[in-house]
């Protein structure tokens, strides 16, 4: 196979820290290449060079066996590179034809000939979305569709997809896994990154591994396992298999939602939803982005109004208490937005700082003490390996998945009986997800009830005890963990209820 680009000794440094410290990489036509890493590895930097919004310190770059320099995202549009981003980049307000066409070769808008080619691209290679539909009103698999055919439709052969299954079902999952496999058939070369090691191994034909900042293999697919894979990532063995510890039957109940109805402006955010949740239980939520997730977290800790329902904490009616008076009562949120810093972190301030947004109501008299919180910083960097200099960092200088850390690690440290957790390793490699899972576990054993809210299907079976799934606001039923499918889930996730 011929091909595609040639990394060399690429070099990208951010200040101090080197982002990427000589990486090599091939990527072949018609193949599918999965770049792997753990958080901070350098992925990210890396495909930002070949889109051309970052330009490399050092090294070479060849496309199609030629020297070439990427310095703007038209430049790597012009050598047939682009690229699907994790957070879609389409105009909310315009169709998909309009989406597609603009910032195509100019008359595109107005050529004739641009819907048979527009057509005849959907068929090639299995995308369908209707031209004339205004992406306010697409699903999310609808979206990503859109993205794709944009990227062919400007004469990309050779593609990169950020997490592209993060909040798809795995009906959809799959339906994107055919249409990749049709590029490669077509002659596309294709890198996709992920840290869903499952998707790694049944679409790649060849696995490039990242760890920190350099390239430390490229192996076969056919060749390797999820355990080497992550050995690869992490540099030592690393266990990959989450405990279920026995939800305790002696544990009274937590959270009591009855008949519960949000609504998020003009729409109707929950409808009718009712649960319950012991302590030292994990409920999982399962369901696609947009089903209600946010606004269940949200009315929960106080910061939505119900618009009817009731929420019972302990025997206790919560709804219309002050987000203040829910934590004082022992509830704790960890929600991970699509920004990191959006939710509970204040980004200018270091680490003992955002520490102290949590437990400044401790302290005694007018005088703030620091100690208590660099201690939990500390604790918190040790435990879950969190890459930083040290307690005094500003949080914005950390990694995504570093943030993420910080902001579920102070959580969890506040001792909460009920913990509810929406994301917790969105975007954090493998190492760091199993990391996640284990405190929850231990939170768990110490009959902390946890309300699981994740996109990751397989670790929903096998992490929770129960599992609720919610569409489009609803409640399509609740199942047990251990006797559930993914099937089953995606079925519901998709607006089936459970028998």
């Amino acid at each position: 196979m011929d091909t595609a680009i040639q990394l060399t000794d690429i070099r990208k440094r951010f200040g101090s820290v080197a982002a990427n410290d000589g990486i090599d990489l091939e990527l072949r036509f018609g193949e599918i290449l999965a770049l792997l890493g753990e958080n901070g590895s350098g992925k990210t930097t890396l495909v930002n060079m070949l889109s051309g919004i970052y330009q490399p310190d050092a090294g070479h770059i060849d496309v199609r066996g030629k020297a070439v320099s990427i310095a703007s995202p038209r430049d790597a549009q012009r050598l047939g590179i682009g690229m699907v981003h994790q957070h879609f980049k389409l105009v909310e307000a315009f169709t998909a034809r309009e989406n597609i066409q603009m910032g195509g070769p100019a008359g595109h808008l107005r050529a004739q000939t641009s819907m048979e080619r527009l057509l005849a691209l959907q068929k090639d290679y299995g995308l369908h979305v209707p031209m004339s539909k205004r992406v306010h009103d697409m699903s999310v698999s609808e979206k990503q569709c859109v993205e794709i055919l944009k990227l062919l439709y400007r004469g990309a052969d050779i593609l990169i997809l950020d997490e592209p299954t993060a909040v798809l079902t795995p009906q959809e999952a799959d339906a994107l896994f055919a249409m990749l496999r049709r590029m490669r058939e077509n002659g596309c070369a294709v890198i996709i990154i992920t840290h869903k090691l499952s998707e790694v191994l049944a679409i790649s034909d060849r696995v490039t591994v990242l760890r920190r900042g350099k390239s430390v293999a490229t192996v076969q697919t056919s060749e390797t396992s999820a355990r080497q894979l992550t050995e690869l990532m992490v540099g030592r063995p690393v266990e990959l298999r989450i405990e279920r510890p026995a939800p305790s039957k002696d544990e009274e109940q937590l959270l009591d939602v009855r008949n519960l109805c949000v609504k998020n402006g003009e729409s109707q955010a929950l409808q009718d939803l009712s649960f319950t949740l012991r302590g030292g239980e994990i409920l999982g939520v399962a369901g696609i982005a947009g089903g209600g997730q946010k606004e269940l977290c949200e009315s929960v800790a106080g910061l939505v109004k119900a618009e009817s329902g009731s929420i019972l904490f302990c025997g206790e009616r919560i709804v219309g208490l002050s987000p203040a008076d829910i934590i004082k009562k022992g509830i704790s949120m960890s929600f991970i937005p699509e920004d990191r810093l959006g939710m509970g972190l204040v980004a200018s301030m270091d680490i003992t700082n955002n520490m102290l947004l949590k437990t400044y109501r401790a302290s005694k008299g007018p005088i703030l003490r620091r100690s208590a919180a660099k201690a939990m910083a500390n604790r918190l960097i040790d435990r879950l390996d969190i890459s930083t200099p040290g307690p005094n960092t500003p949080v914005r200088q950390l990694s995504g998945g570093n943030v993420q850390k910080v902001l579920l690690g102070r959580e969890i440290e506040s001792g909460p009986r009920l913990l509810i957790t929406a994301y917790a390793v969105r975007g954090l490699d493998t190492h760091s997800s199993f990391t996640i899972y284990d405190l929850l576990n231990r939170q768990k054993e110490r009959g902390v009830g946890i309300l699981f809210i994740g996109e990751d299907l397989d670790v929903l079976l096998e992490l929770c005890d129960r599992i609720m799934v919610l569409c489009r606001g609803e409640c399509m039923g609740i199942v047990e963990a251990k006797e559930a499918t993914k099937e089953q889930l995606g079925l519901m996730m998709a607006g089936v209820k459970g028998e």
